[in-house]
Order: C-alpha cells, then structure tokens, then sequence
C-alpha cells in the first residue's frame, strides 16, 4: 500500500532506524501514478501483477521482476487474488560506488527480469529477494546490513550479465574486452561529471581513443542506448536533483543542465519523467512541505 502520497509523490516510511521498506503485499489494491526516490522491486509470488508506466504497460507474471529505478513515474493494477513482494531501498550512499552508478544508469528508468530473458541470474534474483523478504519480516540483529549486501548481491548479479551479454554481442578483438569495458566505465564516469557542458560526440570520441565511427558504435554496445541519449539521461537526472532544492526555477535549472533552450529542456523532461518539470517540482515541494515520517 502506499502510505503517504502527496501528489505524484510518495514519501517512502521506511521501517524505523533503517532505509527500507517491504510489503508482502496481498491487497486488492490499485496505485494510481506515483514516483519516489527509493529503487522498488516487485515481484509476484501468486497471480500476476500489472504495472504501467507513461507509455508502457508490463504484464508480470509470478516471479518475474520489475525494477523501478529511483523517479520512475508508475501506478500498479492488482489483480482480486494474488500476493507479491513489494521491496524498497534507499540507494544514495551506494550510489558512491561507480559501479552501482552506471549500473542505475543502464536499468534505467525500469528493468524487467524473467526466465527467458535472463536465464543465468533469474532463479538466483528471486531466491535473493524472497530471503530480503523473510530477513526483513524477522527483524533479527544487522538485518539492514544483510538486506544490504543481498541488494549488492543482486547488483553484481545483474551488472556481471548486462556485462557478459555486451560482450558476446560485440564485434571486437576477445583480448581487449576487458579493457573496453573498463574504458567505457571512464566514459560513463566522465560524461556523469561534465553532463551539464556542451559535451560533444566527437571530442569525446577522442578523449576515449577511438574513431568517432567506432566510438559511437562501441559506446551503444556497452550502454544499449547511444551517445546523446545517455547524455540526456544524466542532465535529467541532474535536473531532478537540482528542481529539489529551493530557489531554483525551471530556466535556471534548464541551462544550469546543459539545455539550450527552456522548450527542448521540457520536451525531454516529460519524456523521461512523464510529467514536466514545473508538476515534477510541484510534487516535490508539497511533499516537501508536509514533512517526512517513519514507521515504528
């Protein structure tokens, strides 16, 4: 259930004295569209599960996993009967780790595992999130800590496959794959850092080594989206952060991020985030407002 909604926004009460949140939901309940600043896992363990984005509607069946990344706009649809694990987690300290920062970046904005698609990780995925569900339910000694290192867990899980399917896909010498991937890491690094410049596909073509060419093509392999999207992708996520904070119109915050016009600033917000920046900052300041709370 969502406890706390204002707006689009949900305030995630996270159980006392930690970052996290479960729900071994049985409810016939719908959610209507929402967002929050928590990563969310859902998975069906009886029945099915609808969940629809802007322009998406996924159709989980048991054990499937969706992945709502941090700001993902969604509503849910529940079916009469069923049951299904609803987990939370606050994800910012391990956002520190670039690799976890990347990572986010691919999922992006939701990431669907089943059976077919991710045959190698699935099994384990669900094993790990119906053990977060019992930890957290038992409320034992260092359960955050061992919730925790199971989300780690299934990070690695999912980074090592997105990664090993990058490879068998690409075209390149089996020698350097490592090396590449490192490198492309660097890029990714770098672009989350200078995202609000005027970044340019050809100077970063050489900065990394490359032929524009072979750049652009070995940059969508790593990433599955090409140069100026992931490029957009950060200044957008930049942008959410900075319409957070007091004092910052929408202007300011569109050529704070890069954008060289407050029209295609606002076009690409509301394509990622399914509303426009000015609703976004709405939502956030009358969460804002209304204070934030924790379960006991």
């Amino acid at each position: 259930m969502i406890e706390t909604l204002n707006g689009m926004f949900e305030t995630v009460n996270y159980k006392q004295s930690t970052t996290l949140k479960l729900y071994d939901n049985v409810q016939y309940e719908d959610y209507p569209m929402h967002w929050h600043p928590a990563i969310e896992f859902v998975m069906p363990t009886d029945n099915g599960y609808t969940i629809r984005l802007s322009n998406t509607e996924i159709q989980l069946r048991e054990k499937d996993i969706c992945i709502l990344c941090p700001g993902c706009i969604h509503s849910i649809i529940a079916p009469e009967t069923g049951r299904r694990i609803i987990f939370q987690a606050n994800t910012t300290d391990l956002r520190y780790m670039r690799e976890v920062e990347v990572l986010l970046s691919f999922m992006a904005p939701f990431m669907i595992i089943t059976p077919e698609d991710f045959p190698n990780i699935h099994e384990k995925l669900a094993r790990l999130l119906v053990e977060i569900r019992d930890e957290y339910m038992e409320s034992q000694a260092f359960s955050e800590v061992s919730i925790y290192s199971k989300l780690l867990e299934m990070f690695a899980l999912i980074g090592i496959n997105y990664s090993e399917a990058k490879k068998s896909k690409a075209d390149y010498d089996l020698t350097v794959k490592d090396e590449y991937a490192t490198k492309f890491m660097d890029i990714c690094d770098y672009i989350s850092t200078h995202c609000t410049e005027d970044l340019k596909l050809d100077e970063i073509a050489a900065l990394s080594g490359f032929s524009k060419y072979y750049f652009e093509r070995l940059f969508k392999q790593f990433t599955g989206t090409s140069f100026y999207k992931y490029v957009n992708q950060k200044r957008i996520s930049k942008a959410q952060e900075l319409l957070m904070e007091p004092g910052h119109s929408v202007t300011d915050v569109a050529l704070s991020c890069g954008f060289m016009s407050i029209s295609s600033f606002i076009r690409m917000f509301k394509l990622q985030k399914g509303c426009t920046p000015t609703e976004f900052k709405s939502m956030y300041w009358i969460y804002e407002s209304s204070g934030e709370n924790n379960d006991d």
